[in-house]
């Protein structure tokens, strides 16, 4: 009789999923049977980035968390999705490897919610998609998942629009007073509809991780740029790479200052022992709630902003392969 008992309360324990002040993720992927993929958080749940190893496609994660938050898969094919995690809640994952984009997963109110939407718009065209995610919105101003979707697709993506995400925002403010980050979003969309194409580059001043002072006066009559990167975020550090090899050519008209947003200054010069770079490079180990981050409104990782000779943004967000083809075009321009 002890034995079932024991059996009883295993499954008890099972179904309750994770203790409290523990959050976990666990689940199985059709068609990737051994191999790995990676985590990082976009508020603080995860330091860095952490790997996943899938057994016979399975796998299980676990980390403390107290608070509410947001975890990003990242799989070997570079893609993204998001899964939400709460104190003492288990997300059950269930994906094919060759379909990520319609992942369900179960386990919170969030983590399914987000999984409905997803396959309310596998197959939408990219326009019937921000309309669905500009109605979610709308219908769950309450859910994490619609603080998701508002950065993803009004003002991450290749053509934000940033009058829209301010008008979602008020909409979720309503319904969330309290939620601080919420706030500071909005605050960081307000600086970005002014930091938008056309506008004017803004004074600033910091100091590099060497303890050398930095300002615009140094980008200022070149085409310029100043991007975000992490040592732990490998399309971040492409980017990084291919600036280096254009500044190699261009040193005297091409400016550029980096902000890096490890959480430690002393990871970020580790990995610029290995991989240096030869203009300023500022991280202040508050991550994106740092002042320079927040007066140029750059909001993920990677993210950058393009300026021409005169100061004046000409371009923001570009992937590697676009800022690559930018940048030669305007010192193309530019040379004598």
């Amino acid at each position: 009789m002890k034995r079932y008992s024991y059996i009883l309360l295993a499954l008890i324990l099972v179904s309750c999923g994770a203790p409290s002040g523990q959050f976990k993720i666990e689940g199985r992927f059709l068609n990737l049977n051994q191999g790995e993929f990676y985590v990082y958080s976009t508020d603080g749940l995860i330091n860095g980035v952490d790997t996943i190893h899938t057994t016979g496609g399975r796998f299980s994660y676990q980390i403390p968390c107290e608070d509410k938050g947001t975890i990003m898969l990242v799989f070997p094919n570079f893609s993204e999705q998001p899964i939400f995690a709460e104190s003492g809640k288990t997300a059950h994952v269930k994906a094919d490897a060759t379909h990520l984009k319609e992942m369900v997963v179960e386990g919170s109110d969030a983590n399914e919610l987000m999984s409905r939407f997803r396959q309310a718009v596998a197959t939408a065209s990219p326009p019937e998609t921000v309309q669905k995610a500009a109605l979610f919105i709308k219908d769950n101003p309450k859910s994490p998942v619609s603080i998701y979707l508002l950065k993803q697709y009004f003002i991450l993506s290749a053509t934000p629009d940033y009058r829209q995400a301010i008008q979602l925002a008020d909409v979720l403010i309503k319904a969330q007073p309290e939620n601080v980050k919420l706030i500071r979003l909005k605050h960081d969309l307000d600086i970005l509809n002014t930091m938008q194409v056309n506008a004017k580059m803004p004074s600033f001043t910091a100091v590099d991780i060497y303890g050398r002072s930095v300002s615009d006066a140094s980008l200022r009559g070149k085409v310029a740029v100043v991007h975000v990167w992490s040592s732990w975020n490998y399309e971040s550090q492409d980017i990084l790479r291919r600036l280096r090899n254009l500044y190699t050519d261009n040193r005297s008209q091409l400016g550029i200052v980096g902000i890096c947003i490890d959480g430690s200054k002393r990871d970020c010069r580790n990995f610029l022992k290995h991989d240096s770079v030869p203009w300023p490079t500022i991280c202040d180990e508050q991550m994106f709630e740092g002042q320079l981050i927040a007066k140029f409104g750059l909001l993920s990782i990677p993210d950058n902003v393009v300026m021409d000779t005169n100061g004046k943004v000409v371009a923001r967000g570009l992937n590697a392969n676009e800022l690559r083809e930018r940048l030669e075009k305007m010192l193309k321009k530019d040379s004598p």
